[in-house]
């Protein structure tokens, strides 16, 4: 009898404690293999690092790697608790192309029905970007900006190959900037949407496994 290889690992990564709470609910669907739910830190090289320093570990040699947390919207019409998914992640050093997004919307659409999920290319900032800045990273056509998700995928796919994705919930917009995450309704309805994203995020790991080395 022929001994069938262990599913690979499922890496999510995000960066804030709030953001790691919401995420550590596990009871609304099963994924493909382990997950491992990692708190990396805020900015690109705590992102970067963080990532690296996982996936050197054999057993995860072939994980799949989705970033996820908030995010600033860059378009007009944006708001609070909108979902975000990347076709591409890009940030100076480099650009990194997704894998399963036209998968990921349709299951972010079925779990929550209403809400609106945006698609094209998230950019890295090394800060929080708001005012012109915003304005200024719009042009280049992104949709989206936050400091983890292009460092967490570039150190992914530098660590070899894999699947890999990126999700955001919209936590401020042109016409909604936060001060502090948490403190007004916006922030509140971002970290409600990102409880509720686990089971897409798992419907994903299930179909993009890639086969065990």
């Amino acid at each position: 009898m022929s001994i069938q290889p262990a599913p690979a690992p499922l890496l999510i990564a995000c960066a804030l404690g709030i953001e790691h709470l919401a995420l550590r609910r596990r009871d609304r669907g099963e994924a493909g293999g382990p997950v491992t739910v990692l708190r990396t830190g805020m900015g690109p090289r705590a992102a970067e690092r963080s990532v690296a320093r996982v996936l050197a570990d054999p057993a995860y040699a072939d994980a799949a790697v989705l970033a996820t947390g908030f995010c600033a919207g860059l378009a007009p019409g944006m708001h609070p608790g909108d979902l975000v998914v990347a076709e591409e992640t890009r940030d100076p050093r480099g650009t990194v192309a997704c894998v399963g997004t036209e998968l990921l919307v349709k299951e972010l659409a079925r779990i929550l029905p209403g809400r609106t999920v945006h698609t094209g290319p998230l950019t890295g900032s090394d800060h929080v970007v708001r005012g012109p800045e915003r304005s200024a990273l719009r042009a280049t056509g992104a949709i989206a900006v936050d400091m983890e998700s292009a460092a967490t995928l570039l150190s992914a796919v530098r660590s070899g190959e894999r699947p890999v994705a990126a999700v955001r919930v919209v936590v401020d917009a042109p016409e909604h900037e936060l001060v502090r995450i948490g403190t007004v309704r916006g922030g509140i309805s971002a970290f409600r949407v990102l409880r509720s994203v686990l089971p897409a995020f798992y419907e994903w790991h299930r179909n993009v496994l890639l086969p065990r080395r």
